[in-house]
């Protein structure tokens, strides 16, 4: 892919030349990105986890002003024909955190996906009590589509999952954002104690 542009940040396919700074961001980022992810730690890992694959797009987000890896988000499991559809993964490195940069790498990820990968439809599963990337997957304009128990295994624990999507259709981004705005974290508890979802250690 060519990288695309924000304001703040450029989305780009991670290469060999980002191992370095990759690796360096995730030994840096543990304690912010536990229990939620566990990225490659070692160069073998991360050749594989970038390794050119029509199914599988690993893009980083760079900071312009300095070319700093904000973090990265990966599109799996690509599949066409009449569904058109791939799973999101995502995470943020510290220090960038929290500074609105992978929200901005989000707008140019769905642009990516439904402008230049085709796809209709692109699924989040995040565990329930990541609140943050909750925040971000509903900001972004993704719908909350149900719950499935122990979906995945993630630090050698399986983990019950939230299924957040979106379709091309959909508004998405800050016109969403302004229409309505991402719910409080007590509505959000509210909505999940009416839907019969437990918190994570219930």
């Amino acid at each position: 892919m060519r990288s695309v542009r924000g304001p703040r940040v450029e989305l780009r396919r991670l290469g060999p030349q980002d191992r370095d700074a990759f690796l360096a961001a995730v030994g840096r980022s543990r304690e912010h990105l536990r229990p939620w992810s566990y990225p490659p730690t070692d160069a073998a890992g991360y050749d594989a986890y970038t390794a050119i694959d029509p199914t599988h797009h690993v893009l980083g987000v760079f900071r312009l002003e300095d070319r700093a890896l904000c973090g990265t988000f990966s599109i799996s499991q690509v599949f066409y024909g009449p569904f058109r559809s791939a799973y999101l993964g995502y995470y943020a490195f510290a220090p960038l955190a929290g500074r609105g940069y992978m929200r901005e790498g989000m707008e140019l990820v769905l642009r990516y996906a439904f402008e230049g990968l085709k796809l209709h439809r692109l699924q989040a599963s995040i565990q329930p009590a990541n609140a943050r990337s909750i925040a971000l997957v509903r900001s972004a304009g993704f719908r909350r589509e149900g719950f499935s128990p122990r979906y995945l295994k993630i630090g050698g624990r399986w983990r019950d999952h939230e299924h957040w999507a979106i379709v091309a259709e959909d508004p998405r981004g800050r016109d969403r954002t302004r229409a309505g705005g991402p719910r409080s974290d007590a509505a959000t508890e509210r909505s999940r104690m009416e839907a019969g979802v437990p918190r994570m250690g219930d």
